[in-house]
């Protein structure tokens, strides 16, 4: 068969930072993979003015593919920038594929792993959240680690954080301590399974002692609503040591700017060409 065309999918923002970094990603991943690769995202980013993108507008899946079927494109891979398989993976997509289908006619759209795919989990990952703590708890005694993602309703995505929260446990100090935070959940006991909001386990650790350092492993790809300069978790940071003065809370960078990331996409490029033959 025909070699498919290759996008680079992440979940979109209306921060430019976000389509840049996927951009960038993408750029690289071209490179060294050597087959174009397009930085496209499922919704949001089309809000941002092309001004403050070199002037190039975002593209989003349903246009792109839209335009791409026009030109007679019937193959695709999908290298998703999601750490676990979401309901934007297993629904979202798939509706958008049978609406565009009942439109174009039949095409192909294969999504690859992944960035953390279960069971078998993803060291790099790890080994790139690690990179990233350690500045920020080095010559701490008895250093307390949250890891802090978006959130998720679906049990099978909150076990990715769970999993990661495991190993990377695994890899810090002895007398680390690490627990698990989230920015959004629904209310009610059916989604504890979820966690604790990051408001809430910082207000309890900062209760503790206000002598050791918390510092902040960020599950997120780029910047958005939650993450970045200006977002959901700076904010609250911010609140939290306002309340208790003297506390001291250090925010890791994003994994999506983490130079060993472009590793595991270029896998997840390579063993989704792969399947496709």
């Amino acid at each position: 068969m025909k070699k498919p065309l290759i996008l680079l999918l992440d979940n979109g923002s209306i921060q430019p930072q976000a389509t840049r970094n996927l951009r960038k990603l993408a750029a690289e991943l071209s490179r060294l993979s050597q087959y174009r690769v397009y930085p496209v995202s499922l919704q949001q980013a089309d809000r941002i003015a092309p001004g403050e993108l070199d002037g190039i507008p975002a593209q989003l899946l349903e246009s792109f593919l839209s335009a791409q079927l026009e030109r007679g494109i019937r193959d695709y891979l999908a290298i998703p920038l999601f750490f676990g398989v979401s309901r934007a993976l297993t629904s979202f997509i798939p509706n958008l594929v049978e609406s565009l289908q009942s439109i174009h006619g039949p095409f192909r759209l294969h999504i690859a792993d992944v960035l953390y795919p279960l069971p078998r989990g993803e060291p790099r990952l790890i080994k790139i959240l690690k990179d990233q703590i350690d500045p920020l708890i080095s010559g701490s005694t008895q250093p307390r680690v949250i890891l802090v993602d978006h959130g998720s309703p679906l049990p099978e995505v909150t076990e990715v954080r769970v999993r990661i929260a495991r190993e990377l446990s695994s890899l810090l100090p002895p007398d680390a301590q690490l627990s698990e935070a989230v920015m959004e959940r629904r209310k009610g006991s059916e989604y504890d399974f979820n966690g604790e909001r990051l408001d809430q386990v910082l207000q309890r650790e900062a209760q503790k002692t206000l002598q050791t350092p918390i510092a902040l492993s960020l599950l997120f790809l780029s910047p958005g609503r939650h993450a970045g300069e200006g977002g959901d978790i700076a904010t609250i940071c911010g609140d939290i040591e306002r309340l208790h003065p003297g506390l001291d809370i250090r925010i890791s960078p994003l994994v999506g700017e983490h130079p060993h990331l472009i590793e595991v996409l270029l896998d997840r490029l390579r063993s989704g060409l792969r399947a496709l033959d």
